[in-house]
C-alpha cells in the first residue's frame, strides 16, 4: 500500500481525506499493526486505483478490474 500511495504522491493525510479513515488508523493498517475491514479495504482500493485482491495479496497485478457496465 505504501508503494502505491507514494507512487501517486499521496500523504497519509491525503489518504485520510480520500477514504475517511483516520490517519493514525491508516498508518497502522499500512504498517501491518492493524487489519483493515472490508469497507476500509474497498475505500483504499478506490483511492489508490487498485483492486481489493491486490491489497489482500491475492494478485501481483496492481491495475484495477474493469468497471461494471
Amino acid at each position: 500500500m505504501r508503494t502505491l500511495r507514494k507512487a501517486r504522491g499521496y500523504s497519509q493525510i491525503k489518504m485520510q481525506m480520500l477514504t475517511g479513515i483516520d490517519q493514525s488508523d491508516y498508518s497502522k493498517i499500512e504498517t501491518g499493526k492493524r487489519n483493515m475491514t472490508f469497507e476500509q479495504c474497498r475505500r483504499i482500493a478506490l483511492a489508490l486505483e487498485t483492486s481489493m485482491d491486490y491489497l489482500a495479496g491475492l494478485t501481483d497485478e496492481p491495475k484495477p478490474y474493469p468497471p461494471k457496465k
